[in-house]
């Protein structure tokens, strides 16, 4: 701040010349920087907002965070429109992160080359190219019949079996195993033991020695298979993958590196729909909303989408490479930053009542699948496996509904995917 400071002519005395204003700065001392937040893996029972991320959302859009594990701390975004400048702006990288220990939720943290994950552009372009097609439009038309084959083979003991039945159990965990592992490429009788390893995986239960083992389990597994399929004219994503290191277009570590996250990608399907039926076995009105009009059940589960709280905390880091000022607060060459999806989902200037589910939301341009280059690489797959698993437990079981009052539908712990561990129903 500056200001002028002149001296008065004394009275009775003749005027001299008026004296020149002297400019004097006086130094703003910087905005402290806001407090650093603990912020626990709290295990919730129900599809409840964490309450620790609705407090920093209040405290403002930059706020500083503290997981369980790693060092340190790391600024926070929760606003939309800030979620979405970091996700596309290359000045925050993710590949920095994989030489540091920054504050996370895993207890275990080990990047491998190749990670999609991990990859800062023009990497992450030339690493998505060879999957690229597995995941079209296109080819998830050409899934579906065979999905939908997959589906009925698991609904028809349940109707046959008879009420009651968890789904979870019966149907929600073993489809998309099922349907990840036809556009992965694994073989029937190798996929209940890649599931173990996938389930191991995203565990914060059992500590790091057991994540590791399950680690070294199926990149194993996943190597062996890929070197296996060099000259494979297959189209599923390891043949595709072994193709690719086959004609040098990427290695063999980067092929693993990229088949790992994909064939874990199954597990968040079961506990987001886990979460969707949850809410429309529970709200009458919803659940009555998506049987009378099957034809805009679309929307429906895009709101579902937004609404649902489908991780704890927060997902992967990035990593500032250089100065950065934000909302009035500076963000250093070197910090690491988190964005919260969840708290994007809830931003009240984006989605007016953002905690009400409104099936008639419109525009809901949602952030569930992520954004920027780090879109979720099998997002039309999870939303075709949606679909599918909402219509067919829908329309073949008319009188579904909950077997126990819903208090006492157990919730998984020790996980970094939220979602009811079991699901006890009756039609």
């Amino acid at each position: 701040m500056t200001q002028e400071i002149t001296t008065p002519s004394p009275d009775r005395v003749a005027p001299r010349p008026a004296a020149r204003a002297v400019p004097i700065t006086v130094e703003q001392p910087a905005p402290a920087p806001p407090p650093v937040r603990e912020w626990p893996a709290l295990d919730l029972d129900g599809p409840e907002f964490d309450p620790v991320l609705a407090a920093l959302m209040r405290e403002g859009p930059i706020t500083r965070i503290r997981l369980p594990h790693g060092e340190g701390w790391a600024w926070l975004a929760t606003r939309y429109d800030d979620v979405r400048l970091i996700t596309n702006d290359p000045r925050f990288s993710r590949t920095e992160v994989t030489g540091r220990q920054v504050t996370r939720l895993a207890p275990h943290f080990k990047p491998r080359p190749g990670s999609l994950a991990w990859a800062d552009q023009p990497d992450h372009n030339r690493l998505r190219r060879p999957i690229a097609g597995a995941f079209t439009v296109g080819a998830m038309k050409r899934l579906r019949p065979r999905a939908q084959e997959l589906l009925d083979a698991l609904v028809a003991p349940v109707l046959r079996a008879g009420p009651p039945a968890d789904l979870v159990e019966q149907v929600l965990e073993p489809f998309p195993i099922a349907v990840v592992a036809e556009v992965m490429g694994v073989p029937p009788a190798e996929r209940e033991q890649v599931h173990t390893w996938t389930r191991q995986i995203i565990s914060m239960c059992g500590g790091a020695e057991a994540a590791d083992r399950a680690k070294e389990g199926m990149y194993g597994w996943i190597a062996a298979t890929i070197r296996a399929r060099r000259d494979s004219p297959g189209q599923d994503v390891l043949s595709l993958l072994g193709a690719a290191v086959g004609r040098g277009d990427i290695s063999e570590e980067e092929a693993v590196g990229l088949a790992g996250p994909l064939q874990i990608g199954g597990e968040a399907v079961t506990h987001n729909c886990g979460q969707m039926l949850y809410l429309l076995l529970t709200r009458p009105e919803l659940m009555a909303r998506m049987r009378q009009r099957p034809a805009e059940r679309g929307p429906v589960l895009d709101e579902l989408l937004r609404h649902i709280p489908h991780r704890s905390t927060v997902g992967l880091a990035r990593i500032a490479l250089e100065d950065i000022e934000l909302h009035g607060v500076r963000i250093a060459t070197g910090d690491p930053v988190y964005v919260s999806y969840l708290a994007a989902n809830r931003d009240p200037a984006v989605f007016p009542d953002p905690d009400v589910i409104d099936p008639d939301r419109d525009p809901n341009p949602h952030l569930a699948f992520g954004n920027g280059p780090h879109y979720c690489t099998g997002a039309v797959l999870a939303r075709l496996q949606t679909e599918l698993l909402v219509d067919t437990l829908l329309d073949r079981l008319p009188g579904l509904r909950l077997a126990v009052p819903p208090a006492r539908v157990a919730w998984r712990r020790g996980t970094m995917i939220r979602g009811p561990q079991s699901l006890p129903v009756t039609w």
